[in-house]
């Protein structure tokens, strides 16, 4: 049995991921294949777990490397207990969010030092890199634009990293370009901007262009 594909979603806020994670799905079952859609931080029941400390702290916002250490800790056991089991099984599996979110938030967001974002990536993901990185690209006040509307839909509040000003926001748009740019093996770039089915055909594209789907 072959060994399934990887597929990682990246971006700022409001990029639509997602909901470009379960239109990936659809089409790739649609061609045969076997897929498992899951997120981070969580995708397990102490991810979960995890997930809600971090997007929604009780006790006030965490030291970066203090939320870096969470973010893994939660990657562990998802890899551990959901990720490599069901590539190995021969199911794709496509991940909102991964490695390269730490990258982005803890490291050019919170200005945690680069040395220890590399250090734990390597203690974790050493082995699990994606096959295919999806970043999902828009201008920060759009993004941020489109959760403010969903949230007063919903009537939600914006969890711990959404209520970042600006200038956070825009750290992060650059940190994904930085990615893309230095990885433009393994990341490929996509405008978010457009309506769903739009970026969802330019994800598919990509997809059978890059790993033969």
């Amino acid at each position: 049995m072959s060994t399934g594909k990887f597929i990682t979603l990246e971006g700022g806020e409001g990029g639509g991921k997602s909901t470009q994670a379960r239109l990936l799905a659809t089409w790739l079952e649609a061609r045969g294949h076997k897929t498992l859609v899951t997120r981070e931080p969580g995708g397990t029941p102490l991810a979960e777990k995890i997930r809600a400390l971090l997007l929604n702290p009780v006790d006030g916002y965490p030291d970066p490397l203090t939320e870096a250490l969470l973010f893994n800790a939660a990657r562990h056991d998802h890899l551990m207990r959901v990720i490599r089991p069901a590539l190995a099984s021969g199911a794709h599996v496509i991940c909102d969010r991964f490695a390269d979110s730490t990258r982005a938030y803890q490291g050019a967001g919170e200005k945690l030092d680069s040395t220890a974002i590399a250090t734990l990536e390597q203690l974790v993901v050493t082995g699990t890199m994606p096959d295919l990185t999806l970043v999902l690209d828009l201008p920060a006040e759009v993004g941020l634009a489109r959760v403010a509307a969903r949230h007063q839909a919903a009537g939600a509040e914006k969890d711990r990293f959404e209520i970042e000003d600006m200038t956070f926001h825009q750290r992060l748009r650059e940190a994904f370009f930085v990615i893309a740019a230095r990885e433009p093996g393994r990341c490929a770039l996509i405008d978010a901007q457009p309506a769903p089915d739009v970026v969802a055909a330019a994800i598919a594209e990509v997809a059978a262009a890059r790993l033969g789907l």
